[in-house]
């Protein structure tokens, strides 16, 4: 296949997981029990921010806040499109301080950031893909979230309904490669999801369930390069194929809460020109 892909600069808001544990268990990855080294995780995602700045894109960073162990996961902060902020109502009560920190950031940033009203958990659920926002329900945010979202920012929002509490949240069972096509573990999803996701994405790259359970959909795409758990070698390998180029980068450590590269990361998407 011919070298094509074009990648395009992002700019990814992170926090740095100082504070970062496993102190209670919300989803089948937590195992409070099981103890997490934060220095690994710390060299870990240093080593994130490093390659995104590597390949061109522009890193910020919201300042960490004790008791706060899950606030290394970005994503689930918010989603922001053609710069309008949709901010976060975590489902569950540990982590809905977790949106206060994050708005001041945004505010402090000259955005106006929109309260749901609905449980909604940013980018782990919400996932713009070109014409239309990708929508996660089924463990954590709502189908009624998924209304206000649309009348937000306009944009026709498709519901998909997750099924294996695996993959909680949509960002764990799918991404998106570029504006037109995706990535996707089929049976994380409801029958009739699935036939939305064949549908919409014919030419879609399908992970089986040992890359999705390594991690590997929870990767981030800038169009060219595409940011993967290092254990997802099939789903890297089917990636190359089709002219994209995988670059591992190993957030294990993370994965005791349930979250990986993309669960780090939170993409600001700027008013288009």
């Amino acid at each position: 296949m011919p070298d094509s892909r074009v990648p395009r600069r992002r700019r990814y808001l992170v926090c740095e997981p100082r504070h970062f544990a496993v102190q209670y268990a919300i989803n089948p990855w937590m195992h409070p029990d099981e103890p997490v080294d934060v220095l690994r995780a710390l060299d870990q995602w240093q080593a994130l921010v490093d390659t995104y700045r590597a390949h061109g894109h522009t890193v910020d960073s919201v300042k960490p806040v004790p008791g706060l162990p899950d606030m290394v996961f970005a994503a689930n902060a918010a989603v922001v499109v053609d710069g309008r902020v949709f901010g976060s109502l975590f489902h569950a009560p540990e982590r809905r301080p977790e949106s206060v920190p994050y708005e001041a950031w945004f505010k402090a940033e000259g955005y106006e950031v929109y309260h749901p009203e609905s449980v909604c958990e940013g980018e782990g659920d919400l996932v713009p893909a070109g014409r239309w926002i990708l929508a996660g329900t089924g463990f954590r945010t709502t189908r009624e979230a998924h209304s206000e979202v649309q009348e937000h920012f306009g944009t026709p929002v498709i519901s998909l309904t997750l099924v294996d509490p695996y993959f909680y949240h949509l960002d764990t069972a799918l991404f998106v490669l570029d504006e037109e096509n995706i990535a996707y573990y089929p049976e994380a999803f409801s029958p009739g999801s699935r036939e939305v996701l064949a549908r919409l994405y014919p030419d879609a790259v399908l992970a089986t369930r040992e890359d999705a359970m390594a991690f590997g959909l929870n990767s981030v795409s800038d169009g060219r390069h595409v940011f993967i758990s290092p254990g997802a070698t099939n789903l890297a390998g089917l990636l190359a194929d089709r002219g994209y180029v995988p670059v591992p980068v190993d957030l294990s450590e993370f994965q005791k809460a349930g979250g990986g590269i993309k669960c780090c990361t939170q993409e600001i998407r700027e008013t288009r020109s």
